[in-house]
Parts: C-alpha cells; sequence; structure tokens
C-alpha cells in the first residue's frame, strides 16, 4: 500500500512539475513575472491611493474653495464669459480661464491640504527619531550629480590609459 501511495505522490509531483514549466515559459510565463512583481502591486496601491487623493481634492476645490471665489466674485464658472460664435461654432475664453482657474486652484488644494501636512509629519517623525539634518549635506541631487562626474572621469582615465594612439582615433579633430 506504501509504494502505491509513493508511485502516487511521485506521479503528482512530476505533473505539478511539468504543469510549472509550461506556464513559467512563453508569454504566460512572463505576464505571471509581470503580475507577480511587486513594482505592478506598487503600482496599482499608488493608482487607487491617486484617486482617492483626487476625490478629497475635487471635493475641497467644489464644496469650499469655488462657493468663497463665488461668495467674493459672485460667479466661480467662468464659462459662459468671453464666448465668440461665428457659423455655429463657438470660441469660449471663459471656459479656458475656468480649467485654468480650477487647474490653480487644485494645486493650491494640493499643496496646502496634502503636501504641507506631510512635511510636517515628517519633521515630526525625524525629530522624535533623533535623526538631524545637517545643514551643508549635500542634496540627492547634487550626490547623483558628483557620482556620475565621477565616472566620467573614470571613464577619460580608463581610455587615456589604454593608449593614446586608440583615445586620438576616436575624436578625428583631435588629430590636427
Amino acid at each position: 500500500m506504501d509504494s502505491v501511495n509513493h508511485f502516487a505522490v511521485k506521479e503528482t509531483s512530476q505533473a505539478a512539475k511539468k504543469i510549472s514549466e509550461a506556464s513559467n515559459k512563453g508569454v504566460a510565463g512572463e505576464f505571471k513575472q509581470f503580475i507577480s512583481r511587486g513594482s505592478m502591486i506598487d503600482m496599482a496601491v499608488g493608482v487607487v491611493m491617486g484617486s482617492a487623493v483626487t476625490a478629497i481634492v475635487n471635493s475641497i476645490v467644489n464644496n469650499l474653495i469655488s462657493p468663497l471665489i463665488a461668495m467674493i466674485f459672485g460667479k466661480p464658472d467662468l464659462s459662459g464669459l468671453l464666448n465668440i460664435t461665428y457659423r455655429h461654432a463657438t470660441i469660449s475664453f471663459g471656459a479656458v480661464l475656468t480649467a485654468l482657474l480650477n487647474f490653480f486652484l487644485i494645486a493650491l488644494a494640493v499643496y496646502f491640504c496634502i503636501i504641507m501636512p506631510i512635511n510636517k509629519l515628517r519633521q515630526i517623525s525625524r525629530a522624535a527619531s533623533g535623526v538631524k539634518e545637517e545643514p551643508g549635506a549635500p542634496s540627492t541631487e547634487d550626490q547623483t550629480l558628483q557620482l556620475l562626474q565621477q565616472i566620467a572621469a573614470d571613464i577619460h582615465s580608463t581610455r587615456t590609459d589604454e593608449g593614446q594612439g586608440e583615445h586620438v582615433a576616436d575624436h578625428p579633430d583631435q588629430n590636427q
């Protein structure tokens, strides 16, 4: 009886291995790798969170900022202003102004209601954990630039060490 069970387990294991190998090949395997990457999950979470933030920002603009503008100026929507109609075609400068104003209001809402509080929380968190930023420390961009300059210098020194003949032959303008 044990030999029958052992044989069945072995056959099942071999079948599972064949199925696994087949699913890792070709388009199916590539798709499986694509779906299982961490970056795919991160991207999905980013899209979901982005839509949630969009709903919050739109609510702030539509229910708080636009009514305040309407209270001050009399109209929250300028799309009916500055219309030019000719041969049943309408050019609406007011609609463009409304879109620009909405963009500006959304940018303000994002900055003051999301970016500033998050930056404050990060500063408080850093202060609580005892991490101090050095005022003279180079920024990430400066560090990247320094690294790229060092790589370029290393490449240049490697080329000149390999021989002046090859280096000069690479740049015909330097032969003169």
